[in-house]
């Protein structure tokens, strides 16, 4: 199961709609305990990607992050990003790009005025749904 903040929703959605119709991106920094997952803080990162229906977090802003986070009980658990299509399925691309397993990736998926979140886990080359629980 993961945790996810009503603030951390919310800047989520914030995001997804002002990179719209491009895809937004960020690391996911949080905790794990056993198959749980908590977020902490979301970091919106540069989308280097030239397609609009694509991502590429900057691998700068990447190993920053990881720096910061040394020697805390803190890590990077996972990305965002966001689908301008309305779908919170990962894409063929998300599929592609998987590799670490237990990484965490959340979808916000832009449907005209509605914005769904999903949560997967990366799990022995493919997708695993991760339940979502919302915390005020």
């Amino acid at each position: 199961m993961l945790t996810l903040r009503v603030d951390h929703r919310a800047q989520l959605e914030r995001e997804a709609r002002a990179a719209f119709p491009k895809e937004c991106c960020g690391l996911i920094e949080g905790r794990r305990d056993g198959r749980d997952l908590e977020i902490l803080a979301v970091h919106p990162c540069r989308n280097l990607a030239r397609g609009a229906d694509e991502f590429e977090i900057d691998p700068a802003e990447h190993f920053r992050l990881m720096r910061a986070l040394r020697g805390t009980a803190r890590r990077i658990i996972g990305c965002y990003h966001s689908h301008p299509n309305g779908r919170t399925a990962p894409s063929s691309r998300d599929v592609a790009a998987g590799s670490e397993d237990g990484f965490l990736w959340l979808i916000v998926a832009i449907d005209d005025d509605k914005v769904s979140v999903s949560a997967q886990r990366w799990k022995m080359g493919h997708f695993v749904p991760v339940l979502i629980s919302d915390l005020e």
